[in-house]
């Protein structure tokens, strides 16, 4: 479906892409626009899993240098009707999901348009919303054994949601479940990663 038919496009960011910066060094251009949202519906958790040595970026823990087996990442699941994250629209443009689609390689995209709303003021109304659901090889409903958070991930989320507006950061913690993993201060040891892409998490 070419771009004209599909009319205005956005995606719901309820992780790393409601930061306004690491969204725009992807994308490589300013965004066209970011507004609260929220997605009905969901529940988000720490359920995408990535392989730390198979992939094309590895971290070790800062100061002893020891590889985790497994990294997690946020994603959203199918919940009960009453159930909802908070997160932001963000207006993309036909290269700009494209470069979204490469960072986002673990995810597939998964139309959200009836399930999504704004809770600001200004947001358009959008033709097509999408979000990025993690692929069922990068999902594990429970924690792999010895998985890791990156301390710069929860970081980068929080203050997003801190920056998104009023109790947003709080709303966000509300409607997150996270796991009994440790969360480590990491660095990278292995970068094979495409230009634009996180080198933090």
């Amino acid at each position: 479906m070419s771009r004209k038919a599909e009319g205005r496009v956005a995606v719901f960011a309820y992780g790393s892409l409601v930061s306004r910066a690491s969204c725009e060094a992807t994308l490589d251009e300013p965004i066209l626009g970011l507004w609260p949202a929220e997605l009905a519906g969901r529940r988000r958790r720490f359920t995408q899993a990535r392989r730390n040595r198979l992939c094309e970026k590895t971290f070790a823990r800062r100061g002893d240098g020891e590889i985790p087996e497994w990294v997690l990442g946020l994603n959203v699941e199918p919940a009960h009707a009453d159930a909802w994250v908070n997160g932001a629209l963000i207006e993309l443009s036909a290269a700009g999901r494209e470069r979204l689609d490469r960072r986002e390689l673990r995810y597939l995209r998964r139309d959200v348009s009836a399930a999504v709303g704004s809770t600001g003021t200004g947001a358009p109304n959008f033709d097509l919303v999408y979000t990025y659901v993690a692929r069922p090889e990068h999902h594990a409903p429970s924690a792999p054994a010895g998985a890791v958070i990156l301390r710069r991930y929860t970081e980068t989320v929080e203050a997003a949601f801190a920056d998104l507006g009023p109790d947003e950061l709080e709303r966000y913690r509300a409607s997150t479940d996270v796991p009994a993993v440790e969360i480590i201060d990491a660095i990278l040891v292995r970068d094979a990663i495409a230009p634009g892409n996180p080198r933090d998490w």
